[in-house]
């Protein structure tokens, strides 16, 4: 474009903070510029003179751009605020039919035409668009420091000298040294980057006390986050606490990179400008700073339609996805997420009362339905399956390695299935598989205790000392059932005793099978048989007659 006459400037200038990445800020610049919107740009002072040199060929001539003083920022520092004061004052002064003036970084990328936003603001002309909070409803606050950040003083960078700034705070602390905030500023804290009217810039740049407030804001803390925003209390007439540019920051304060995969969740938020958008998000770039579409009419931006999606990043990032397991991070011991991927149903003793109850499970409720997964021998997957969903092996060795892991790997790789499967006192269990299934809200759990002995009084498997094997696998029951009435407990627990539950077995069996399968179909005809209890009372007087007392039975009458 020709230098020789000066384009019609648009309503909307930008001023851009730069230091890294100034390839992707020459972009960003000539999105500006193509739209006749004047630029004035601040390129930090650490940036090395080759590389300024280069930035300056990158974008050419222009009669709209302008490059202002220089200064050395470092985070959170007063010659942030400062560049921005000089690059503003320039916009203004060269730069008479500019009404708003936008602040962004190099960082930032165009979410929408200028036009669109040039018009937007033309219907706004005397609105400041600045996040300004006050200091004590400013939940985002990270560091420790809230109102001691306007009442300290912070000659020292927080980055390069940490050790002696934590000192110079404890010794003021410990001294209380308190300055004296300037009347009648009342401090406010919000966003750094903002766009205000041409009138409320103006009046904070010329504003008569301004050396005053500057000598304080220099001894602040992160004052870019404050000046600005306290200023405008003062000098603004109308005030949109909210930012036109969209950051999002993590749970540290440090603000979320945008990367080529959140190209549709962008567009979504129908906000002006985004931050900190990724160097290499070709995508990102090659699409927002192209042309596009002008709406009909200007819409709002808003943000909050993303929120959740944040929300629910940030959760993950900190809990973990429930039942994900992953070497990189292992979820919080304590989280409120469930240890496992989705509900599954644990029964104990019902396949030891009951004639083939894991087909008629898997026949009324339509789900996989194993025998018991951790058998001695190995674990009995559904249909005999030597190798089951996820890779996951049959073998005892490698199940009993790590079994909390083994049941957590095996739901996570059946979501959308309901897993069912028997568990009893004489297979692998121990405390800590049985506190993982204790205490996940996936889990539902249902105990019919005593059934153990069962094979044992059918003769279904034959040890050399019946005494001491019982007896053991009593204990083992016991120790299970006082975990799952434990005050810890948060699986869905049901627990009978044998005498109990074959008082009215049909009801009992249906209420659990529903509580899991609301949908299953079934009637009192539909009900597996029990299995032949004859001689079982006496074969219980034997034990107790051997120095055995069935505690979990001891209440078994036919």
């Amino acid at each position: 474009m020709s230098t020789d006459a000066r384009p019609e400037t648009a309503p909307l200038g930008v001023v851009m903070l730069c230091h890294t990445a100034l390839h992707r800020a020459a972009q960003v610049a000539r999105f500006w510029l193509a739209a006749n919107c004047p630029v004035v740009i601040h390129v930090d002072r650490a940036v090395g003179a080759d590389q300024m040199e280069a930035f300056r060929k990158d974008l050419g001539t222009h009669p709209l751009l302008r490059f202002s003083t220089r200064f050395r920022c470092e985070w959170g520092t007063w010659p942030i605020v400062a560049a921005t004061q000089a690059a503003a004052e320039q916009m203004l002064a060269e730069f008479e039919q500019v009404e708003h003036v936008l602040l962004t970084s190099g960082a930032c990328i165009p979410l929408r035409p200028a036009a669109e936003m040039t018009d937007w603001l033309a219907q706004r002309h005397d609105v400041d668009f600045i996040e300004s909070v006050s200091i004590g409803h400013a939940p985002w606050i990270k560091g420790g420091l809230s109102e001691e950040r306007f009442t300290l003083h912070f000659p020292l960078s927080w980055k390069r000298q940490k050790y002696a700034f934590d000192m110079l705070v404890d010794l003021q602390r410990r001294f209380g040294i308190r300055r004296e905030v300037p009347r009648p500023l009342q401090p406010h804290m919000g966003s750094q980057w903002w766009c205000l009217s041409r009138k409320t810039l103006q009046g904070i740049l010329t504003h008569p006390k301004r050396a005053r407030y500057d000598r304080y804001f220099k001894r602040t803390w992160i004052p870019d986050e404050s000046y600005f925003q306290t200023m405008v209390r003062i000098v603004s007439d109308r005030i949109e606490s909210r930012s036109l540019t969209l950051v999002k920051f993590d749970r540290n304060g440090r603000p979320n990179l945008f990367y080529d995969d959140h190209l549709q969740l962008l567009r979504r938020s129908d906000c002006f400008v985004a931050r900190k958008i990724w160097p290499d998000a070709h995508r990102l770039y090659d699409f927002f700073l192209s042309d596009h579409t002008t709406r009909e009419a200007p819409i709002d931006p808003q943000p909050a339609k993303i929120d959740r999606y944040f929300e629910l990043a940030a959760k993950q990032r900190t809990e973990g996805r429930a039942g994900l397991y992953m070497q990189s991070r292992f979820p919080l011991e304590n989280s409120v997420n469930s240890k496992t991927a989705a509900p599954y149903s644990v029964f104990c003793g019902f396949q030891q009362l009951f004639e083939n109850f894991d087909f008629w499970l898997g026949s009324v409720t339509n789900c996989r339905v194993h025998g018991h997964l951790f058998a001695p021998e190995k674990a009995e997957f559904h249909g005999g399956a030597t190798v089951y969903h996820g890779a996951i092996s049959n073998s005892a060795a490698l199940r009993d390695y790590n079994p909390r892991m083994f049941l957590a790997n095996l739901i996570w790789a059946t979501r959308g299935e309901r897993q069912c499967f028997s568990y009893n006192s004489r297979d692998n269990m121990n405390s800590e598989l049985n506190w993982f299934m204790a205490t996940d809200r996936n889990a539902q759990i249902s105990v019919i205790s005593g059934c153990f002995i069962l094979p044992l009084f059918r003769g279904e498997y034959k040890v050399d000392d019946v005494l001491g094997h019982i007896g053991w696998l009593q204990r083992r029951e016991q120790e299970f059932i006082s975990i799952l009435q434990s005050k810890w407990t948060s699986a869905d627990i049901r627990v009978w005793t044998l005498a109990e539950f074959l008082q009215s077995p049909q009801e009992f069996l249906s209420q659990t099978i529903r509580a899991a399968f609301p949908d299953a179909r079934f009637s009192e005809a539909d009900m597996p048989q029990s299995r032949p209890l004859d001689g079982f009372e006496e074969y219980l007087a034997q034990l107790r007659n051997l120095g055995l007392p069935p505690v979990l039975l001891q209440d078994y009458k036919r």
